[in-house]
């Protein structure tokens, strides 16, 4: 009995020293992270934001949000982090803050946004997430995609099952499959308060975050197609009818304090947003239909119809309907011979390849091999392929689980044949789009407008990117978001 009552003691005295005062509420707080190892993680998240997601590198718009960030924190509760701020190169609209203050919004979310104020309550709101230590309550979750961890979980994928092999598919989007937090319902109701409050006293409209919200449910509704969308703001941040109705209620009784916005008015706003990119980015390689086609690198490559794909900024990875075999592209750098690469590869894997031969696909070097590895459901079978084509060798691994027919493993082998340099008519045809801001016509209708101005959105998309109804008729003058498309322009390799 007396061991018993040392040992509750003991416990006892651990955990009231892991106890910390929230700065949101004033209240202890049991949180084994310390504040020191808080900054650290998020420095190391931050790391891994910039490789795998990449941000978003707009001198004027770059500095706009980050010094809008900047106004927003010097009213944050919690004073013991250096916020920083930044854009992360998501097609997709969403927000997430990091352990110790590092705060994103994507630029799908900005092309979206309809005012300074509804930016304000976005970033606010993610504030408030770092002010109540969430991040730091919650246990981490994190995925690393480097060479062979990705390799390591596609495998996973295919010998696990559908779950798993879900995940796989989703490892392009490497922040909304680990590094973004998923927070319990108080705990967006907290970020909300917060976030309103932080707003209303940089002087912002604390209805902002609502608004956004409306814009976002209904963007969310014509995107879905049936189809639940991954990577949005909706996926890590849980949005109910409750919420919506507590952040409006809230606002009206909250008073902005009296300060000038950093964008003076509502066009000087939409002007920030002049050139955004919107959708895929070329220059990371896009899917035309199943092809996949990497302008600055100048290649082609085609996955089998019917396979979810999913183009991450370090690999492209593709899962079959049944999900019993994947496919995986990544890029390395240059070798004379690709046969070095292949032996390179598999001593670092711990791989045999057999059947290894040098070979020309689509008129370059190459060299082909199978490997075996072991899966959680018994031996997988590798079809690899190395080829080199200007500066970079490209490695296009198929894996099929142990049930696999012959058939189905030939079609993993085609992939790799299937690698071909860009023609000028495929490279011509690569688009880019991007946002521009311009005037309307008194009694213009959307369709009008965007037949005058070469706009590439759908009415659909028009109307909930700049908060109008379809059927609106536009004043003279009023200024809109639209996107136009125009030949991509690569870069060199």
């Amino acid at each position: 009995m007396h061991r018993l009552r040392r040992v509750a003691l003991l416990l006892v005295a651990v955990v009231y020293c892991a106890c910390a005062i929230n700065p949101v509420t004033g209240e202890r707080q049991v949180i084994f992270m310390s504040p020191e190892r808080e900054t650290e993680l998020g420095r190391q998240e931050a790391a891994k934001v910039a490789e795998q997601i990449g941000l978003v590198e707009m001198p004027g718009l770059t500095s706009y949000v980050s010094a809008l960030g900047d106004r927003l924190a010097r009213h944050s509760p919690r004073k013991d982090v250096e916020y920083h701020f930044a854009i992360a190169d998501m097609v997709e609209p969403n927000a997430f803050a990091l352990p110790g203050g590092w705060i994103y919004v994507s630029r799908g979310l900005l092309a979206i946004t309809g005012s300074e104020a509804e930016l304000a309550g976005v970033i606010g709101h993610e504030i408030g997430h770092v002010a109540a230590r969430h991040s730091a309550s919650r246990e981490s979750r994190q995925i690393g995609v480097g060479l062979l961890t990705l390799l390591g979980a596609v495998a996973a994928g295919v010998a696990g099952g559908a779950g798993a092999a879900e995940s796989v598919a989703q490892l392009g989007q490497v922040a909304g499959a680990g590094l973004i937090a998923t927070y319990g319902r108080d705990q967006e109701r907290q970020a909300d308060q917060v976030g309103q409050e932080i707003a209303a006293r940089a002087g912002y409209d604390p209805g902002g975050i609502a608004d956004f919200l409306a814009t976002l449910d209904r963007d969310s509704v014509l995107r879905a197609e049936g189809k639940r969308r991954q990577g949005s703001f909706f996926d890590s941040h849980p949005v109910t009818d409750e919420r919506v109705r507590d952040t409006t209620a809230r606002a009206r009784e909250l008073v902005p304090a009296n300060a000038v916005p950093i964008a003076r008015d509502q066009a000087a706003f939409l002007a920030r947003l002049e050139g955004l990119l919107v959708g895929a980015d070329p220059s990371q390689g896009i899917f035309h239909g199943e092809v996949f086609l990497h302008p600055n690198f100048g290649f082609s490559l085609r996955f089998p119809a019917g396979w979810r794909t999913q183009n991450g900024r370090t690999a492209v990875v593709a899962v079959a309907p049944n999900k019993d075999r994947a496919v995986t592209l990544e890029g390395g750098p240059a070798v004379s011979d690709p046969g070095d690469a292949a032996r390179a590869f598999a001593q670092k894997a711990g791989v045999v390849l057999e059947n290894g031969r040098r070979t020309k696909i689509g008129g370059l070097p190459a060299y082909r091999a199978v490997a075996s590895m072991q899966g959680q459901n018994g031996s997988q079978r590798l079809h690899l392929t190395w080829i080199a084509h200007r500066k970079a060798t490209f490695r296009i691994t198929g894996i099929a689980g142990p049930r696999a027919s012959d058939a189905e493993l030939s079609e993993l082998a085609r992939v790799g044949a299937s690698f071909r340099p860009l023609s000028p008519a495929e490279r011509n045809g690569i688009k880019e789009r991007r946002l521009h801001i311009v005037g309307a016509l008194g009694g213009e209708t959307l369709r009008e407008l965007g037949e005058r101005t070469g706009n590439t959105w759908s009415v659909a998309e028009t109307a909930v990117a700049n908060g109008l109804l379809e059927d609106a008729r536009l004043a003279p003058g009023q200024r809109l978001k639209i996107v136009r498309a125009s030949t991509y322009r690569p870069t060199s390799r």
